[in-house]
């Protein structure tokens, strides 16, 4: 199920806090909150969408430097069965299938 955001709306109408609920898509939007029973109102905000945006992103995050900085060892295939390090600190150089 979806994870909608909410603005609690106080008595004197003032805004309150945000907090995420969860209810389904054919669901009407609430107008109270479940546990608490404050009026609440729903807050529209962009979708997240999972992945990059576009290619260069992908390897900018991917590339050799940032793997390695972020303290990862990063392989790449150099042939059947056969892989190099190419960037991190940790881990042997080569690794061989056998």
């Amino acid at each position: 199920m979806p994870i909608y955001t909410y603005q609690i709306i106080h008595d004197d109408g003032s805004e309150g806090e945000m907090v995420e609920l969860v209810h389904g898509m054919n669901d009407p939007p609430l107008t109270v909150h479940p546990q608490t029973g404050q009026k609440i109102q729903r807050v529209f905000a962009a979708p997240h969408i999972a992945g990059w945006s576009h290619e260069r992103k992908a390897k900018e995050i991917t590339s050799d430097e940032n793997v390695a900085k972020h303290g990862f060892t990063k392989y790449v295939r150099s042939g059947k069965g056969h892989y190099e390090k190419r960037a991190g600190d940790k881990g042997p150089s080569s690794l061989h299938a056998e």
